[in-house]
């Protein structure tokens, strides 16, 4: 993980940097490959008396890349609200692809698709497997299973209801 954090017309503050540094980091949590993450927090003028303190957050996770800016009166609560903003872009992304992977079948029985009910089944090739130090003895070919003999047929008992419970004609 790797978080490079810019001031612009801003005086460097460790408070700030710490603050931001930790926000971003928890975003690793929803994504599956490490990510480099680039903010950016300037402080813009707007008249004589405003000022506008912007939060830029761009992050790059694999082939995944998100990226979001937003502005308040407060830096914290501007690097709040980005993180919030990236929160719910990378878990709509993920929540896509997931239900993307849904509907191709990847994810069913390792990338098969399910068969119809009365169609045969493909049986998968057997994998080679690994010699063992240890050797063992040949096992004898099994016998083939008996036949299972059908279950006689009875008859079904009828349960009558009882007097009390029978309407009067």
């Amino acid at each position: 993980m790797n978080i490079t954090i810019t001031f612009r017309n801003l005086v460097t503050s460790d408070a700030t940097k710490r603050y931001a540094r930790g926000k971003v980091a928890k975003l690793q949590k929803f994504l599956r490959q490490p990510m480099t993450a680039k903010v950016t927090l300037s402080l813009e003028r707007l008249g004589s008396q405003k000022l506008r303190h912007v939060a830029e957050v761009r992050i790059a996770s694999g082939g995944r890349r998100v990226e979001a800016k937003e502005e308040s009166e407060d830096m914290y609560a501007s690097i709040d609200m980005v993180i919030d903003k990236l929160e719910r872009q990378i878990r709509g992304a993920k929540g896509a692809a997931q239900a993307k992977a849904r509907r191709s079948g990847a994810t069913l029985r390792g990338g098969r698709k399910p068969t119809p009910i009365g169609e045969p089944v493909a049986e998968a090739p057997a994998r080679p497997r690994a010699s063992t130090a240890k050797k063992t003895k040949p096992s004898k070919p099994k016998a083939a299973p008996k036949p299972v003999k059908p279950a006689p047929k009875t008859k079904a008992k009828v349960k009558r209801a009882s007097a009390g419970s029978r309407k009067s004609r």
